[in-house]
Protein backbone atom coordinates (compact mmCIF):
# COMPACT_ATOMS: atom_id res chain seq x y z
CA UNK A 1 0.00 0.00 0.00
CA UNK A 2 1.48 3.65 -1.32
CA UNK A 3 0.83 6.69 0.62
CA UNK A 4 2.61 9.99 1.44
CA UNK A 5 3.30 11.63 4.66
CA UNK A 6 3.34 15.58 4.99
CA UNK A 7 5.32 17.33 7.57
CA UNK A 8 2.08 19.94 8.97
CA UNK A 9 2.59 22.59 11.18
CA UNK A 10 0.61 25.19 13.64
CA UNK A 11 3.89 26.26 14.83
CA UNK A 12 3.69 26.53 18.87
CA UNK A 13 5.48 28.47 20.97
CA UNK A 14 5.08 27.50 24.62
CA UNK A 15 4.86 30.03 27.78
CA UNK A 16 6.82 31.01 29.80
CA UNK A 17 8.45 33.46 26.51
CA UNK A 18 11.40 34.51 26.34
CA UNK A 19 13.14 37.16 23.62
CA UNK A 20 13.94 34.05 21.67
CA UNK A 21 10.78 32.00 22.08
CA UNK A 22 9.60 32.79 18.51
CA UNK A 23 12.93 32.94 16.71
CA UNK A 24 13.86 29.35 18.20
CA UNK A 25 10.17 27.93 16.99
CA UNK A 26 11.23 28.90 13.75
CA UNK A 27 14.65 27.79 13.01
CA UNK A 28 13.59 24.67 14.73
CA UNK A 29 10.90 24.12 11.62
CA UNK A 30 13.44 25.30 9.60
CA UNK A 31 15.84 22.61 10.37
CA UNK A 32 12.90 20.26 10.90
CA UNK A 33 11.82 20.80 7.45
CA UNK A 34 15.56 20.37 6.16
CA UNK A 35 15.84 16.89 7.04
CA UNK A 36 11.97 15.78 6.05
CA UNK A 37 13.64 16.60 2.52
CA UNK A 38 16.16 14.33 2.77
CA UNK A 39 14.27 11.89 4.26
CA UNK A 40 11.95 11.64 1.59
CA UNK A 41 8.77 13.72 3.39
CA UNK A 42 6.70 14.31 -0.07
CA UNK A 43 5.06 18.26 1.47
CA UNK A 44 5.74 20.41 4.24
CA UNK A 45 2.16 22.28 5.32
CA UNK A 46 1.82 25.06 7.74
CA UNK A 47 -1.01 27.04 8.90
CA UNK A 48 -2.29 30.82 8.55
CA UNK A 49 -3.12 31.65 12.17
CA UNK A 50 -4.29 34.93 13.62
CA UNK A 51 -4.29 35.99 17.42
CA UNK A 52 -3.52 32.47 18.57
CA UNK A 53 -1.37 32.55 21.22
CA UNK A 54 1.00 29.51 22.17
CA UNK A 55 -1.18 27.44 20.16
CA UNK A 56 0.61 28.69 16.72
CA UNK A 57 2.47 31.68 15.37
CA UNK A 58 2.16 31.27 11.91
CA UNK A 59 0.34 34.19 10.73
CA UNK A 60 2.98 35.28 7.88
CA UNK A 61 3.13 31.38 6.02
CA UNK A 62 4.37 33.11 2.50
CA UNK A 63 7.68 34.09 4.33
CA UNK A 64 8.32 31.34 5.82
CA UNK A 65 8.08 29.71 2.35
CA UNK A 66 10.20 31.77 0.41
CA UNK A 67 13.14 30.38 3.30
CA UNK A 68 11.95 26.92 2.94
CA UNK A 69 12.04 27.52 -1.24
CA UNK A 70 15.72 28.48 -0.45
CA UNK A 71 16.75 25.64 1.94
CA UNK A 72 15.20 22.31 0.33
CA UNK A 73 15.36 20.67 -3.06
CA UNK A 74 12.26 18.25 -3.69
CA UNK A 75 9.70 18.63 -1.03
CA UNK A 76 6.30 20.38 -1.65
CA UNK A 77 5.64 23.37 0.00
CA UNK A 78 1.91 24.03 1.09
CA UNK A 79 -0.12 26.54 2.59
CA UNK A 80 -2.33 24.26 4.64
CA UNK A 81 -4.09 27.21 4.54
CA UNK A 82 -4.41 30.22 2.84
CA UNK A 83 -7.05 32.44 4.85
CA UNK A 84 -9.40 33.33 1.79
CA UNK A 85 -12.10 35.81 3.32
CA UNK A 86 -11.36 39.06 2.98
CA UNK A 87 -9.59 41.61 5.15
CA UNK A 88 -7.32 38.31 5.96
CA UNK A 89 -6.34 38.86 2.65
CA UNK A 90 -7.15 40.58 -0.41
CA UNK A 91 -8.09 37.43 -3.68
CA UNK A 92 -5.07 40.52 -5.84
CA UNK A 93 -2.37 39.90 -3.39
CA UNK A 94 -2.98 36.14 -2.36
CA UNK A 95 -2.31 35.62 -6.30
CA UNK A 96 0.46 37.82 -6.26
CA UNK A 97 2.09 36.15 -3.40
CA UNK A 98 1.60 32.54 -4.88
CA UNK A 99 2.47 33.12 -7.97
CA UNK A 100 5.97 34.84 -6.65
CA UNK A 101 6.30 31.86 -4.36
CA UNK A 102 5.68 29.05 -7.31
CA UNK A 103 8.47 30.53 -9.32
CA UNK A 104 10.96 30.97 -6.74
CA UNK A 105 10.03 26.89 -5.41
CA UNK A 106 10.73 25.77 -9.04
CA UNK A 107 7.09 24.60 -9.14
CA UNK A 108 6.72 23.19 -6.05
CA UNK A 109 3.67 25.14 -4.31
CA UNK A 110 0.49 23.26 -3.54
CA UNK A 111 -2.18 25.88 -2.88
CA UNK A 112 -4.47 25.11 0.24
CA UNK A 113 -7.31 26.81 0.89
CA UNK A 114 -9.66 27.82 3.99
CA UNK A 115 -12.40 30.15 6.02
CA UNK A 116 -11.04 29.96 9.38
CA UNK A 117 -13.21 28.73 12.23
CA UNK A 118 -12.38 30.71 15.51
CA UNK A 119 -13.88 33.51 17.17
CA UNK A 120 -10.24 34.73 17.89
CA UNK A 121 -9.77 35.39 13.93
CA UNK A 122 -13.30 35.83 12.67
CA UNK A 123 -13.83 39.19 15.17
CA UNK A 124 -10.18 40.26 15.07
CA UNK A 125 -10.75 40.50 11.31
CA UNK A 126 -14.48 42.13 11.84
CA UNK A 127 -15.44 38.89 8.98
CA UNK A 128 -19.33 37.45 9.58
CA UNK A 129 -18.79 33.29 10.15
CA UNK A 130 -22.33 33.48 7.88
CA UNK A 131 -20.26 34.94 5.35
CA UNK A 132 -17.11 33.32 4.97
CA UNK A 133 -18.19 30.28 2.47
CA UNK A 134 -19.38 33.17 0.02
CA UNK A 135 -15.96 34.90 0.29
CA UNK A 136 -14.09 31.81 -0.33
CA UNK A 137 -15.45 30.80 -2.98
CA UNK A 138 -15.05 34.29 -5.05
CA UNK A 139 -11.50 34.85 -4.04
CA UNK A 140 -10.91 31.46 -5.14
CA UNK A 141 -12.32 32.49 -8.46
CA UNK A 142 -10.69 35.17 -8.24
CA UNK A 143 -7.27 33.98 -7.48
CA UNK A 144 -7.48 31.28 -10.81
CA UNK A 145 -8.44 34.11 -13.06
CA UNK A 146 -5.61 36.08 -12.27
CA UNK A 147 -3.16 33.16 -12.69
CA UNK A 148 -4.81 32.04 -16.09
CA UNK A 149 -5.82 35.00 -17.61
CA UNK A 150 -2.76 37.71 -19.52
CA UNK A 151 -5.75 40.50 -18.72
CA UNK A 152 -7.92 39.85 -15.77
CA UNK A 153 -11.20 41.94 -14.71
CA UNK A 154 -13.82 41.03 -12.46
CA UNK A 155 -17.15 41.92 -11.84
CA UNK A 156 -18.87 40.16 -8.46
CA UNK A 157 -20.81 40.52 -5.61
CA UNK A 158 -17.70 41.25 -2.75
CA UNK A 159 -15.24 42.58 -5.34
CA UNK A 160 -14.92 44.52 -8.23
CA UNK A 161 -11.71 44.96 -10.63
CA UNK A 162 -11.04 46.59 -14.16
CA UNK A 163 -9.30 44.82 -16.61
CA UNK A 164 -5.13 44.55 -14.98
CA UNK A 165 -2.22 42.15 -15.71
CA UNK A 166 -1.90 40.53 -12.77
CA UNK A 167 1.90 39.51 -12.08
CA UNK A 168 3.63 37.30 -11.53
CA UNK A 169 2.30 34.00 -12.67
CA UNK A 170 2.94 30.75 -11.16
CA UNK A 171 5.20 28.33 -13.66
CA UNK A 172 3.01 25.12 -12.98
CA UNK A 173 0.04 25.02 -15.47
CA UNK A 174 -2.38 25.89 -15.62
CA UNK A 175 -2.19 26.90 -12.16
CA UNK A 176 -0.78 25.36 -8.38
CA UNK A 177 -2.68 22.43 -7.15
CA UNK A 178 -5.59 23.35 -5.59
CA UNK A 179 -6.73 22.35 -2.09
CA UNK A 180 -9.79 22.99 0.43
CA UNK A 181 -9.91 22.53 4.18
CA UNK A 182 -12.59 21.28 6.18
CA UNK A 183 -13.52 19.90 9.78
CA UNK A 184 -17.01 19.20 9.04
CA UNK A 185 -18.28 16.14 7.12
CA UNK A 186 -20.59 18.55 4.68
CA UNK A 187 -17.47 20.07 3.89
CA UNK A 188 -15.65 17.10 2.91
CA UNK A 189 -18.67 16.82 -0.16
CA UNK A 190 -18.25 20.39 -0.87
CA UNK A 191 -14.29 19.91 -1.72
CA UNK A 192 -14.95 17.39 -4.00
CA UNK A 193 -18.26 18.95 -5.69
CA UNK A 194 -15.49 21.63 -6.24
CA UNK A 195 -13.03 19.46 -7.83
CA UNK A 196 -10.72 20.43 -4.84
CA UNK A 197 -7.96 18.52 -3.46
CA UNK A 198 -9.15 17.45 0.56
CA UNK A 199 -7.15 18.49 3.12
CA UNK A 200 -9.49 16.98 6.18
CA UNK A 201 -8.67 18.48 9.53
CA UNK A 202 -10.32 16.14 11.73
CA UNK A 203 -9.17 16.39 15.01
CA UNK A 204 -9.62 13.50 17.53
CA UNK A 205 -11.38 11.55 14.48
CA UNK A 206 -10.32 7.69 14.26
CA UNK A 207 -9.87 6.32 10.78
CA UNK A 208 -13.50 4.68 10.12
CA UNK A 209 -15.20 7.75 10.63
CA UNK A 210 -12.47 8.79 8.16
CA UNK A 211 -12.92 6.39 5.79
CA UNK A 212 -16.83 7.92 5.75
CA UNK A 213 -16.24 11.33 5.74
CA UNK A 214 -13.70 10.26 2.62
CA UNK A 215 -16.29 8.58 1.05
CA UNK A 216 -18.35 11.69 1.25
CA UNK A 217 -15.76 13.59 -0.60
CA UNK A 218 -15.27 11.29 -3.31
CA UNK A 219 -18.91 11.18 -4.03
CA UNK A 220 -18.43 14.87 -4.36
CA UNK A 221 -15.47 14.63 -6.87
CA UNK A 222 -17.99 12.38 -9.36
CA UNK A 223 -20.47 15.59 -9.70
CA UNK A 224 -17.37 18.21 -9.67
CA UNK A 225 -18.08 21.47 -11.66
CA UNK A 226 -14.37 22.51 -10.80
CA UNK A 227 -13.69 25.79 -9.46
CA UNK A 228 -9.79 25.48 -11.01
CA UNK A 229 -9.11 24.61 -14.36
CA UNK A 230 -8.17 21.05 -13.63
CA UNK A 231 -9.34 18.60 -10.84
CA UNK A 232 -7.17 17.84 -7.66
CA UNK A 233 -9.07 14.65 -6.74
CA UNK A 234 -6.85 13.29 -3.87
CA UNK A 235 -7.60 13.51 -0.25
CA UNK A 236 -4.70 14.30 2.99
CA UNK A 237 -6.05 13.88 6.28
CA UNK A 238 -4.47 15.54 9.63
CA UNK A 239 -3.07 13.59 12.80
CA UNK A 240 -0.83 13.79 15.19
CA UNK A 241 2.20 11.56 14.97
CA UNK A 242 5.40 10.89 16.86
CA UNK A 243 7.44 8.31 16.60
CA UNK A 244 10.26 7.15 18.79
CA UNK A 245 12.57 3.72 19.57
CA UNK A 246 9.66 2.50 21.73
CA UNK A 247 5.88 2.92 22.77
CA UNK A 248 6.71 3.92 25.99
CA UNK A 249 9.08 6.59 25.24
CA UNK A 250 6.95 7.98 22.85
CA UNK A 251 4.02 8.28 25.25
CA UNK A 252 6.54 9.51 27.37
CA UNK A 253 7.33 12.31 24.62
CA UNK A 254 4.24 13.18 23.61
CA UNK A 255 1.21 12.16 25.52
CA UNK A 256 0.95 16.10 27.58
CA UNK A 257 1.48 17.83 23.84
CA UNK A 258 -1.07 15.32 22.34
CA UNK A 259 -3.61 16.19 25.12
CA UNK A 260 -3.26 19.85 24.92
CA UNK A 261 -3.47 20.29 21.59
CA UNK A 262 -6.45 18.23 21.66
CA UNK A 263 -8.28 20.71 23.75
CA UNK A 264 -6.86 23.25 23.04
CA UNK A 265 -7.91 23.51 19.48
CA UNK A 266 -11.67 22.10 20.48
CA UNK A 267 -11.88 25.29 22.97
CA UNK A 268 -10.79 27.04 20.46
CA UNK A 269 -13.54 26.34 17.30
CA UNK A 270 -16.12 25.55 20.13
CA UNK A 271 -15.37 29.53 20.99
CA UNK A 272 -16.87 30.51 17.57
CA UNK A 273 -20.66 28.91 18.51
CA UNK A 274 -20.49 30.15 21.92
CA UNK A 275 -19.98 33.65 20.07
CA UNK A 276 -22.69 33.20 18.28
CA UNK A 277 -24.98 31.84 20.64
CA UNK A 278 -28.69 32.82 19.67
CA UNK A 279 -27.57 32.94 15.89
CA UNK A 280 -27.99 30.67 12.92
CA UNK A 281 -24.65 28.77 12.24
CA UNK A 282 -24.65 28.08 8.85
CA UNK A 283 -21.80 26.39 7.46
CA UNK A 284 -20.43 26.20 10.97
CA UNK A 285 -23.26 24.39 12.75
CA UNK A 286 -20.82 21.64 13.77
CA UNK A 287 -19.15 23.86 16.33
CA UNK A 288 -22.22 23.67 18.12
CA UNK A 289 -21.50 20.04 19.25
CA UNK A 290 -18.03 20.91 20.33
CA UNK A 291 -19.02 23.52 22.24
CA UNK A 292 -21.36 21.28 24.52
CA UNK A 293 -18.29 19.00 24.71
CA UNK A 294 -17.04 17.71 28.08
CA UNK A 295 -13.19 17.47 27.25
CA UNK A 296 -12.29 16.24 30.60
CA UNK A 297 -13.37 12.64 29.24
CA UNK A 298 -10.83 12.57 26.91
CA UNK A 299 -7.90 10.80 27.82
CA UNK A 300 -4.31 9.93 26.04
CA UNK A 301 -5.73 6.47 26.18
CA UNK A 302 -8.92 6.68 24.30
CA UNK A 303 -7.50 9.00 21.39
CA UNK A 304 -4.67 6.20 21.37
CA UNK A 305 -6.94 3.31 21.38
CA UNK A 306 -9.14 4.86 18.47
CA UNK A 307 -6.04 5.17 16.50
CA UNK A 308 -6.77 8.97 16.37
CA UNK A 309 -3.40 9.48 16.48
CA UNK A 310 -0.59 7.91 15.81
CA UNK A 311 2.20 7.91 17.89
CA UNK A 312 4.79 4.84 19.63
CA UNK A 313 7.65 2.49 17.71
CA UNK A 314 8.00 2.66 13.96
CA UNK A 315 6.43 -0.53 14.19
CA UNK A 316 3.36 0.56 15.93
CA UNK A 317 3.33 3.72 13.33
CA UNK A 318 3.46 1.53 10.39
CA UNK A 319 0.77 -0.09 12.03
CA UNK A 320 -1.20 2.78 12.76
CA UNK A 321 -0.78 4.72 9.09
CA UNK A 322 -1.61 1.84 7.15
CA UNK A 323 -4.82 2.06 9.03
CA UNK A 324 -5.43 5.69 7.70
CA UNK A 325 -4.49 4.85 4.31
CA UNK A 326 -7.21 2.07 4.00
CA UNK A 327 -9.42 4.88 4.60
CA UNK A 328 -8.84 5.94 1.45
CA UNK A 329 -6.73 9.12 2.08
CA UNK A 330 -3.39 9.52 0.20
CA UNK A 331 -1.53 11.79 2.37
CA UNK A 332 -1.19 12.11 6.32
CA UNK A 333 -0.19 15.32 7.45
CA UNK A 334 2.03 14.90 10.21
CA UNK A 335 1.67 17.38 13.03
CA UNK A 336 4.97 16.20 15.02
CA UNK A 337 4.89 19.37 17.64
CA UNK A 338 1.77 19.96 18.75
CA UNK A 339 2.78 21.87 21.40
CA UNK A 340 6.06 21.24 23.65
CA UNK A 341 7.83 18.16 22.44
CA UNK A 342 11.75 19.01 22.93
CA UNK A 343 12.89 20.04 19.50
CA UNK A 344 15.63 17.10 19.35
CA UNK A 345 12.76 14.77 20.12
CA UNK A 346 10.87 16.23 17.33
CA UNK A 347 13.70 15.56 15.07
CA UNK A 348 14.30 12.34 16.00
CA UNK A 349 10.91 11.43 15.47
CA UNK A 350 11.48 12.82 11.57
CA UNK A 351 13.93 10.92 11.08
CA UNK A 352 12.69 7.55 12.75
CA UNK A 353 10.04 7.82 10.09
CA UNK A 354 11.93 9.24 7.54
CA UNK A 355 14.11 5.93 7.88
CA UNK A 356 11.76 3.22 8.64
CA UNK A 357 7.86 4.42 8.36
CA UNK A 358 7.64 6.41 4.72
CA UNK A 359 10.02 3.45 3.27
CA UNK A 360 6.97 0.66 4.08
CA UNK A 361 4.70 2.57 1.75
CA UNK A 362 6.56 3.17 -0.57
CA UNK A 363 5.55 1.75 -4.07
Amino acid sequence: MAGEFGLFYEIPVPRPWHERSEYNAYHDVLAQVVRGDELGFSHFWTVEHHFLSEFSHCSSPEVLYGAVAALTKRIKIGHGVRLLPFPYNHPIRIAEMAGALDIICNGRLEFGTGRSSTRDELEGFGIDPLQTRELWQEALEMIVGAWTNDVFEWKGTRFQMPPRRVHPKPIQQPHPPLWMATSSPAGHEVAGKAGLGLLSFTIGVPPAELAFRIGLYREGLKEAKPIGKVINPRAATFTMVHCAETDKEARENAEESVLWYFKKSISLIAGLAAWQEGRELGSYEYTRALKDMNLETFSYDLLDDMDAIIVGSPETCIRKARAYFETGCDQILCLMQPYNIAPAKVMRSIELFGQHVIPAFKN
